[in-house]
């Protein structure tokens, strides 16, 4: 039973770590919730604070996380 519970905990945080290897990506190549506007349609619009940006990059981390646990 123990063993269960650490794969399901060595899961859980593979599935973290990809998704925030995704978000990075993705952040990176197209500027994800900065304030210099959209890039292709991917940017958060008015992000100018630290507050939001971060804002940003943690709804993108929850978005990626959905897409990798739903493989």
């Amino acid at each position: 039973m123990a063993e269960q519970a650490t794969n399901k905990s060595e899961s859980a945080l593979k599935a973290e770590e990809i998704s925030l290897e995704m978000m990075k990506f993705i952040a990176v190549q197209t500027g994800y919730g900065k304030s210099s506007g959209s890039t292709a349609g991917f940017g958060a619009k008015g992000a100018n604070t630290p507050e939001v940006h971060a804002e940003a990059l943690l709804e993108l981390f929850q978005r990626c996380l959905k897409v990798v646990k739903a493989d």
